[in-house]
């Protein structure tokens, strides 16, 4: 049943905009929140979404983005409890999903806001270009979602986070005026970037509507492998020597654990392993323009890195068939995650230098605090480590309860301390507001704050997310 917020809403937007929420505008993907909402808007254009903008700002109307609703830290969703505002509206931008343009000779594709990461890199490789942003949920993650959150995946090493691969950005501001500033160019010194604020800002200051994207030319050769190491610190000096060797060419540098092999086989044996028991392993991929043979390249790396010790065996692929089986191993570590079930988990960046360390000294920590199981994988390349606790075998996540919020705080101060970040991907959003609030550096917090009060005084733009 609509209240007088929802109708005055109704009554202020075009036919067919507002609708009744359903489940799935709800969900997240953890199912540690049940998100509130009446309402969902799914505005079918950049006026429709002004409008839509423009009207809960009247209203003082919160507003929650909705993407494709793959985020891990609350940003999509709105849990019960008193709010400052009416029952927000849930925006979805799934009816503005169109590849507005490709050009192919600048590398550059135009898309809105609700378009899957999937038809983006699609759109570019029907154009023979490639959008190198690549993530697990690709099919359903959508880019105003992947901009929102500065999202990285297994090429950032290569390519950087979303933000490296924008030119440009349509978006309305929370009073529902309208920033058309969608250029194709790599040079534009004309003030504050307002794209590079609005990235990142997990809707809370905006609504991206559509962004122009950098393109690259489709590798012409790709060679993948899976790796065995004797230990994370041999896995970050192999590292170093592929960088040196191949600067620039290192697409993907992924650290893999035994205890994450364990757990595949223990719930998806149908996962192909191409290294069953290895206590440490990294997936290496390759990707060369016209006259480096990738197979070549990757034969050198390896013979300079069994000489070094760095490496004690290996598997790599000898088809396109078998590297999609290396990152399918790769892609179900979370899915097998789930079925294991985490403690907590943890997404984490700390300098190359301090990896290894931390990985020995963290152990040695939470071995002291509780049995549990340690899951450490993710993107070494550049950093990002997926640190995930789990119950001893035979013991269930509920036996944890009590030490969940410790183990997070100890493994958190551990990493603030040497120079890392507690959200290194997914964002803060709703999950990690009172980390920000305790690490985040004062300077950098009082200009967040009086950033969002100048841009949305009203404060409907994704309430609590962010700052809380």
């Amino acid at each position: 049943m609509l209240n007088d917020a929802d109708d005055r809403l109704s009554a202020a937007l075009p036919p067919g905009v507002l609708r009744a929420a359903e489940p799935r505008h709800l969900d997240e993907p953890r199912g540690r929140y049940a998100g509130t909402g009446r309402m969902v808007a799914a505005p079918r254009n950049l006026d429709e979404v002004a409008a839509v903008v423009r009207a809960c700002n009247a209203a003082r109307v919160g507003i929650v983005p909705r993407g494709g609703g793959t985020g891990l830290v609350a940003g999509s969703v709105l849990p019960a409890g008193p709010l400052p505002l009416p029952l927000p509206l849930i925006l979805s931008l799934e009816r503005m999903a169109a590849i507005r343009a490709v050009w192919p000779d600048e590398d550059v594709l135009v898309a809105e806001a609700g378009a899957t990461l999937q038809q983006v890199r699609d759109a570019a490789n029907a154009a023979g270009r490639l959008f190198p942003l690549a993530l697990a949920s690709q099919g359903t993650a959508q880019m105003g979602g992947i901009l929102g959150a500065n999202a990285g995946g297994v090429a950032v090493l290569r390519w950087g986070n979303a933000r490296a691969l924008c030119l440009g950005i349509e978006a309305v501001l929370p009073d529902g005026s309208v920033i058309r500033d969608l250029k194709r160019l790599r040079k534009d010194n004309t003030g504050y970037d307002i794209r590079d604020l609005l990235i990142g800002a997990e809707g809370t200051l905006g609504v991206i509507t559509a962004a122009s994207l950098r393109l690259a030319p489709l590798p012409a050769e790709v060679a993948t492998a899976m790796l065995e190491v004797p230990s994370p610190a041999a896995a970050l000096a192999l590292l170093g020597v592929a960088n040196a060797r191949l600067a620039g060419n290192v697409t993907a540098f992924e650290l893999i654990s035994g205890q994450g092999l364990a757990f595949m086989a223990e719930v998806l044996p149908q996962v192909r392993q191409p290294l069953p028991g290895a206590r440490w392993s990294v997936l290496v991929e390759l990707s060369l323009p016209v006259g480096l043979p990738a197979a070549a390249a990757l034969d050198g790396l390896l013979a300079d890195a069994m000489d070094a010790g760095l490496v004690t065996d290996g598997a790599v692929a000898q088809s396109g068939a078998q590297a999609a089986e290396m990152w399918s191993l790769r892609e179900h570590l979370p899915e097998a995650n789930r079925a294991i079930g985490a403690i907590v988990s943890h997404d984490i960046s700390l300098p190359l230098s301090e990896i290894a360390r931390f990985i020995d000294d963290a152990g040695a920590m939470l071995a002291r605090m509780g049995d549990m199981r340690i899951n450490c994988f993710g993107h070494l390349g550049d950093g990002n480590l997926h640190y995930n606790l789990f119950p001893a075998a035979g013991r269930t996540r509920d036996d944890y309860d009590v030490l969940r919020g410790p183990v997070q705080e100890a493994v958190h101060e551990m990493v603030v301390a040497r120079g890392g970040s507690f959200s290194a991907e997914h964002g803060v959003g709703r999950m990690k507001v009172a980390d920000l609030a305790r690490w985040g550096d004062p300077g950098k917090l009082a200009a967040m704050r009086a950033i969002k009060a100048a841009l949305d005084p009203m404060g409907i733009m994704n309430p609590g997310a962010v700052l809380g």
